[in-house]
Order: structure tokens, then sequence, then C-alpha cells
């Protein structure tokens, strides 16, 4: 049975791919953003998530008017997944980016608890690992980067990531909810693999990324498998792919690129640096789109 839910950022570059899987696995979806979805097919609200009473509104009326044809007002939400945030810096004040991604992290998780609903889905970020904006060239403590890591952003964008997570565990304790936390990795659209062949070629400008990605299709998968396991409570996923970017075995590849960094866990074959061993072991996540299916190298 396919559930209602409320996607926030769904205008974005992961969200144009995320919501239409979700679509097709047979879910009704209502996209919450400040734009329309660039396609045909999904229904999108125009609100402001740094406003609470937007998001209670938002998250407790109608996705369409078929909904009005029952005359028992609003179905219940099944649940939300929350992508919409500032993407990274760089594009508004620092102070501004920080701002709006805690706050309305925090104001769709307080509506979805308040309102009853207890499967919430947020969108975190491989830069609280303290390097992808990180100022000059800073290591990694170790590799595999898993979620139990010491994450240490410094920049605003990450901080807030952190900060959201906090946010997700609070109320899953409070609510005795499950909120799911996505450390998304570099989001590559199908377009995208025509950069690949120049990062091969340049290994360095991969660091920042821990040379891994996930695919925005595969990301679909596991939001899906996310809004299907319930009784987790709060948890942190890595979300990515299953391979390091390099033509080379990961602990080859580290060996020359990342010599500063220990490595302290599995790393078999062409495993990526940031490990996604959690979401295959406890959602069955399976990948489906390996970048050198799309590389002609």
């Amino acid at each position: 049975m396919g559930k209602r839910i409320i996607f926030t950022g769904g205008s974005g570059k992961a969200g144009r791919h995320v919501v239409p899987y979700l679509q097709e696995k047979g879910h009704r979806v209502l996209n919450l953003d400040l734009k329309p979805f660039p396609g045909e097919g999904v229904e999108t609200l125009i609100t402001d998530l740094t406003h609470s009473g937007e998001v209670f509104n938002a998250l407790s009326q109608h996705f369409g008017f078929d909904g009005l044809e029952t005359g028992d007002g609003p179905a219940k939400v099944d649940a939300v997944v929350h992508f919409a945030a500032v993407p990274r810096i760089l594009i508004q004040p620092d102070n501004t980016t920080f701002a709006a991604n805690t706050l309305s992290t925090y104001n769709v998780i307080e509506a979805a608890m308040k309102l009853g609903i207890r499967k919430v889905v947020i969108a975190s970020s491989e830069t609280t690992y303290g390097v992808c904006f990180a100022e000059g060239d800073k290591d990694y403590h170790q590799f595999p980067l898993t979620e139990d890591y010491d994450v240490d952003p410094m920049d605003s964008y990450g901080l807030s990531k952190v900060v959201n997570e906090k946010t997700a565990r609070a109320f899953a304790m409070r609510f005795k909810a499950d909120i799911y936390a996505l450390r998304i990795g570099n989001v590559v659209s199908p377009e995208d693999y025509a950069n690949f062949p120049q990062y091969l070629a340049n290994p360095p400008m991969r660091k920042r990324n821990a040379w891994s990605y996930i695919d925005a299709r595969d990301l679909g998968q596991i939001v899906d498998l996310c809004l299907g396991k319930d009784g987790l409570g709060f948890q942190v996923f890595n979300a990515v792919n299953d391979t390091i970017t390099a033509d080379e075995p990961t602990r080859d590849f580290l060996a020359r690129w990342a010599p500063g960094t220990p490595i302290t866990g599995s790393l078999d074959g062409f495993e990526a640096p940031i490990s996604n061993a959690k979401i295959r072991d406890v959602l069955g996540f399976r990948e489906e789109h390996d970048w050198r299916n799309y590389v002609t190298r």
C-alpha cells in the first residue's frame, strides 16, 4: 500500500529524481517548495518552511482538489521527507544559510510530531564529516567514514546539518518516533556522469567528497526503504553508492592520494571511502546505478 507523503524541497536537484521514484512505488506525494516542481504530475504547495504557521498548515491540508470529494477533511499524512534547504555555502550569507536550514528543519519535525506523524526522513549531508567545505586542505580522521564518525564541520552549511541531526534525535526521543537522517553524498544526476572523466584524471578534485557519490535515482530507493522500515527510532545513515570514484582499488588509491589518513576498517576492493554498509545491512539497499555503467574511459 502506498503512503501519503509530504516531501519538502522536491523541486531541487535530488528531489526532482526522488519524488518520481516514490510515485512509481505507489506513494502519493505533495511537494512543499518555494518553486513549482519542474515536471508534470507533482502537486507543489508554495511554502516558507521557516514560518512555523505555514508548516503546520501545509502538513494538515488536502494534497489536491480530489481531497474535497470525501467530505471528511484532509486525510492523514503517513510520513514527511524533508530535503528543503539552502543547498550549500556561497549562495546566501553564512548566517542566513545556517538560520534557514536549522529553523526549517525544527519547524518541519515539530509540526510532524505534534500532528501525529511518526515517520520523518531528513536530509543530512556528507559535509558533516568536515572536509567538503573546509578552509584549506583538511584530512579526514580515518577511512572508512561511518555513521559514528566524530563530525566536525567548520562551515555554516555542515554545521546546520549537525544541528539538524541533534534536533531530529531530540524529537525522536520525546515523541517515540522514527526519524532517520540521511548523510547524503555528492548527488549525481544522469547528466553529471559527463564530468567523471575529468574526476578520474584529477583525483584531488574529489577529495572534498571523499571520492564517493550517490546517484539521485538510487537516493530514491534509499528514501523508499526508509519509509518502509519502522521501529528504529532515531538513526543516521550514510546515503552513498557502493564504490569509489577511481579506477584502482580503494586501499591502493588512498595510499597515494590520502596517505595521512589511517584506514581503520574494512575497505575491500573498490568500496567507497564513505561506508554505506549500514544502509545495505539495515535497510537492504542494493545499488542500481554504478557510475561505471555510464562513463566511457
